[in-house]
């Protein structure tokens, strides 16, 4: 049964990626165990080795290009045919956009655009899977990925948490609330939202009203979840 009139948001963060083999940055092996944040994904990282910043998101995006959508990707997608479902994620790759969804908030960017290192709001999606030093905007400056560092400012955090006031279903799928300030965003939920958390580890520091664990994988509990609500 569609109801239109019920807004349920999406909060998505690198779990639900990783289900799709991309890896993630703060577990066990990921990212930051092979790099240094401060090498590789801040201000000061560019301005002191930008070349080294450019070879690091070059082989990110050729790995976001290569990668899918998986089975939780696709659930998503089915809800949107019966809710009003918006999409609010802290990844940089595409992969909601390929399964289909239309309602998406990259938070911290997007690995297949470019901006202009001398202005942030002119960006440009790219048609290489490299961005390389001497390669200009259409400003005339060097392009840079269109990825918000560490120490830079999260421009669409307010369209994101207004979503999540006006939500009234909240699924949190693939993130740890340990990103700051994305992790701040569940607090804009009211009391009567219905909010889920799906994360195979226990939760310690999280609790809220009306909240509920479940405790799996994003491909194994989300179609489970999204088969819920549409059959409600």
């Amino acid at each position: 049964m569609k109801n239109k009139t019920s807004k349920i948001v999406i909060l998505s963060g690198a779990g639900i990626s990783a289900e799709s083999g991309l890896g993630t940055f703060r577990d066990k092996g990921g990212l930051w165990d092979e790099y240094d944040i401060n090498d590789v994904a801040t201000p000061e990282a560019w301005e002191k080795d930008p070349e080294l910043v450019l070879d690091f998101y070059n082989k990110r995006r050729s790995l976001v290009l290569e990668a899918k959508p998986n089975a939780a990707h696709y659930a998503l997608v089915e809800l949107e045919n019966h809710y009003d479902v918006h999409i609010i994620t802290q990844n940089i790759d595409d992969l909601h956009e390929k399964a289909g969804s239309n309602k998406i908030i990259h938070l911290h960017g997007e690995i297949l655009k470019a901006q202009s290192v001398n202005d942030p709001d002119k960006q440009y999606v790219l048609n290489t899977s490299k961005i390389q030093l001497g390669d200009l905007a259409p400003d005339g400056h060097q392009l840079r990925p269109h990825v918000v560092w560490f120490g830079e400012a999260v421009p669409r955090l307010e369209d994101a948490e207004e979503l999540i006031m006006n939500a009234n279903v909240l699924i949190v799928i693939g993130t740890s609330l340990n990103v700051y300030p994305a992790a701040n965003l569940i607090y804009a939920c009211t009391d009567k939202c219905e909010k889920y958390i799906i994360d195979p580890n226990e939760l310690s520091s999280v609790k809220f009203k009306n909240l509920i664990h479940i405790k799996g994988n994003a491909t194994d509990k989300i179609p489970e979840l999204v088969n819920e609500l549409i059959h409600r």
